[in-house]
């Protein structure tokens, strides 16, 4: 008995002592894509921006490390090219919408590129009806989640991506700041003034985002033949909205429930979200992943693993040890507020890669563009599954890649 808790007591340090420690760098801020390319354009210049402040910032020193960070060693399928949000809050339209496109795909071989912003329009619309139903106790902001693209399509439909862009005046990159600070500014004075007629707030909103967004059409041609965006979606797209499913994976409410996704960009308080130990949250993935699915994928992306020069997005042991992520691990985060609900992405691929599985990952933000804009990487991240383990918050699929797992919900 002595000999066995001696071996117990040695096991865990050979593990540890295996383990190569990770390090930390201080990494001096430079301009990239979103100084040089989206702000130049926002503001209609050739010369260079620059940030307004030296930073620097904590992150993995990745130097010397075997990355697997070239597209080709990935299993893929089919999805546009990663497109740029530009300097808007609109992740979860982008990525949702990139899912959807992938899925119009997978189910009918179509491949039609779709309206970020017609979806982001009408979620306006909707944030700004529960301001008025709430009297003004409820988020009005650029964000939302993947399932609010879900509701919008179908309560409003969408449109292909040429029949509304949001671009206006040449513009190359979307800039929402404006219309958001006069939107906001707006409902404040709403609030103020103890003023709830919906019909004239919503249609003052309105003329706000068309203002700077255009008119989002009430129609649309294709093929020769006119179809309003909900028909579009249902005879066109061929999808049905309810077949899409939220995975969740948190502690703080039960298991094997629907439950509510706590975060402020849930602003509508959506409790559809099937929430599942982590264990089966990473072998449901994994399972979609394998099987032919894509998936829309939603947490936090402000890590000192997070890295935009590699693109690469681990867990440094640093931080903790992979084989400590737990459930518990993964709660204590999100609930000290160190996992928070930053970005959304589309996991559109795989591959294990000396004896660790990872992701292809399409993103609409900058940072995943600081390369070669010819490269077959450019707009993408590659992550360790560790990562999805403790930073990725839930995820959207097609709910026949995940009925096994519905079968064990009572709710």
């Amino acid at each position: 008995m002595k000999k066995l808790v001696v071996i117990l007591l040695i096991l865990p340090i050979i593990i540890c002592s295996q383990t190569k420690p990770d390090k930390i760098i201080f990494r001096e801020y430079t301009p990239g894509f979103y100084e040089n390319e989206i702000l130049r354009d926002i503001k209609n210049t050739e010369e260079l921006i620059n940030p307004r402040k030296p930073q620097r910032i904590l992150k993995l020193d990745y130097s010397g490390k075997d990355l697997p960070n070239k597209f080709d060693l990935y299993k893929t399928y089919w999805h546009f090219k990663p497109i740029s949000q530009g300097n808007a809050g609109t992740c979860w339209a982008f990525s949702t919408i990139s899912f959807y496109e992938s899925e119009i795909y997978r189910i009918s071989g179509q491949q039609i590129k779709l309206s970020e912003i017609f979806i982001v329009y009408w979620e306006y619309v909707e944030k700004v009806k529960e301001y008025i139903r709430t009297k003004g106790n409820s988020l009005v902001d650029e964000g939302s989640e993947s399932n609010a693209v879900t509701r919008i399509l179908k309560q409003y439909g969408c449109v292909p991506a040429e029949e509304y862009t949001g671009l206006l005046n040449g513009r190359k990159y979307h800039d929402h700041s404006k219309m958001k600070e006069e939107i906001i500014t707006f409902l404040k004075w709403v609030k103020e003034s103890n003023c709830w007629n919906e019909e004239f707030v919503v249609n003052t909103v309105k003329s706000i985002m068309n203002y700077y967004l255009g008119e989002p059409p009430t129609e649309v041609m294709w093929k020769g033949k006119k179809y309003t965006p909900k028909q579009f979606v249902t005879e066109i797209l061929k999808i049905n909205p309810d077949d899409y499913v939220d995975i969740l994976s948190y502690m703080q409410e039960p298991f094997y429930k629907k439950v509510i996704y706590d975060v402020p960009d849930n602003w509508w308080k959506s409790k559809d979200y099937y929430n599942v130990p982590l264990e089966e949250f990473i072998q449901s993935l994994r399972n979609a992943i394998e099987n032919g699915y894509t998936l829309a994928i939603g947490g936090d992306v402000s890590e000192a693993g997070f890295d935009t020069k590699t693109q690469c997005a681990t867990i440094p042991n640093f931080d903790i040890p992979p084989q400590f992520i737990n459930d518990e691990a993964r709660q204590f985060r999100f609930s000290n507020n160190t996992t928070t609900d930053d970005h959304g992405m589309h996991l559109v691929g795989y591959t294990d890669y000396k004896g660790e599985r990872w992701y292809l990952v399409k993103d609409s933000s900058s940072g995943s563009r600081n390369n070669d804009p010819n490269s077959k990487e450019f707009g993408y991240y590659f992550m360790n599954e560790n990562y999805i383990k403790l930073k990725i918050m839930y995820f959207t699929v097609h709910k026949d890649a995940v009925k096994n797992l519905l079968a064990k919900f009572t709710n």
